[in-house]
């Protein structure tokens, strides 16, 4: 068959381990033979991460800005194991964490159901999606120990002026210390892209921090929140018949437990992180999640949420046969040849996205999936458990 012509590239980040393995299979089986691939590639595996002194993350961030849509395979963010192991002459920080503060963008990460995969919490019948701060918090935080006899405080310099706060004195035993920042204008754009992506998908959108504690930095996020909602949102809203709303980080937990499912759930940056995960382990798998980074002057970087599967890797570099789920990662492609197709008006694209997702859900759903969805599988049909390659030529079957 004639292949579907792409008019702009995409960015294509490659990535780590098992998930670079998966990465260039996905592309071999599901997407070549169908589509003149037209993508801008950059290198984040962290040989050449060390190789540019990580200047290919920043190259690749900036044609994201360029180009409006990425897709990123799952990337090692060091530790000092790794230093030693793939001979690093630093701990080069997070991929993610310098894309997203480039883009000033939301992770937003929704799980992907699948008939025979029934949520630990039964109630739970729609999606739930997590929108993520990807800004400042503890990820960009300044950390420090304080010695037995020494005293910490936090302060603020300016032109004319200085305030010094007491964080606590140490008088009697040593301890630790941390100091995060966020800013007005992160903090605004996380909000307009929590909006206008509820807009966009037609979901309630909630907000939970916990200001009744935090009563400078939490209770900031809510009045900008409000502020931005009020201005710019509340009538699009009421249009669209969907709300918005505030509540405490607990009370949303108790809330969301006892739901349907069925909105977007906007976080912190940490709190994201954690509820991100808890969410898609309670749907059924990290790897059936997928994940978005939005900015607010609308470009698009998709990805998988889960990370590089270093235990299959050493069984692949060993021989083994492993049975790795694709699942989020093909998915993380379908979503940016999909928006490319969106925006520039390539409907053929488009339309392969969708067939792609189709192919992969019906392959899952007719009984052929992935060891960890086997163990997990309550459908009408007995599960076969399938190796990766195995699993990805399914789809293809299904696909043509």
């Amino acid at each position: 068959m004639e292949k579907i012509v792409m008019n702009t590239p995409i960015v294509e980040m490659d990535g780590d381990e098992m998930t670079r393995v998966i990465w260039s299979m996905i592309k071999d089986i599901l997407i070549k033979p169908y589509v003149a691939l037209k993508t801008e590639y950059y290198d984040l595996g962290l040989p050449s991460r060390e190789a540019s002194g990580d200047k290919v993350t920043h190259e690749a961030a900036s044609a994201v800005k360029r180009l409006g849509v990425g897709v990123k395979c799952a990337t090692i963010t060091p530790n000092a194991q790794r230093m030693t192991e793939y001979n690093l002459s630093q701990m080069w920080k997070s991929p993610n964490g310098t894309i997203r503060a480039a883009l000033d963008g939301t992770v937003f990460r929704t799980p992907i159901m699948v008939k025979g995969i029934v949520p630990y919490i039964p109630t739970w019948t729609k999606p739930i999606t997590i929108a993520r701060h990807a800004y400042g918090d503890i990820y960009k935080d300044v950390e420090a120990y304080v010695a037995k006899g020494e005293k910490a405080s936090l302060v603020v310099t300016g032109k004319s002026s200085e305030k010094i706060m007491e964080i606590f004195d140490f008088s009697k035993t040593g301890g630790v210390v941390l100091g995060m920042h966020n800013t007005d204008a992160s903090i605004k754009s996380f909000a307009r892209s929590c909006f206008n992506y509820a807009l966009d998908r037609r979901q309630d959108l909630w907000f939970a921090a916990k200001d009744t504690i935090s009563k400078t930095y939490d209770h900031r996020f809510k009045d900008i929140f409000a502020e931005v909602f009020e201005k710019e949102y509340s009538k699009r809203f009421a249009s669209a018949g969907i709300e918005y709303f505030y509540t405490l980080i607990d009370d949303a937990v108790a809330r969301v437990v006892r739901s349907s499912g069925g909105m977007i759930w906007a976080c912190k940056n940490y709190d994201g992180d954690v509820m991100s995960d808890m969410v898609a382990t309670a749907f059924g798998s990290l790897a059936m999640m997928t994940s978005v980074l939005v900015s607010p002057d609308g470009n698009y970087e998709y990805e998988a949420a889960h990370g590089t599967v270093t235990r299959h890797y050493y069984k692949y570099r060993e021989g083994k046969p492993t049975s790795t789920n694709p699942v989020a990662t093909i998915f993380a492609w379908t979503g940016a040849l999909r928006k490319r197709g969106e925006l520039d008006g390539n409907g053929d694209l488009a339309r392969f996205a969708d067939k792609l997702e189709k192919a992969t859900i019906d392959t899952i759903e007719s009984g052929s999936m992935t060891g960890d969805l086997a163990a997990i599988w309550k459908g009408e049909v007995p599960a076969k458990a399938l190796g990766t390659e195995e699993f990805l030529k399914e789809i293809a079957k299904r696909l043509d």
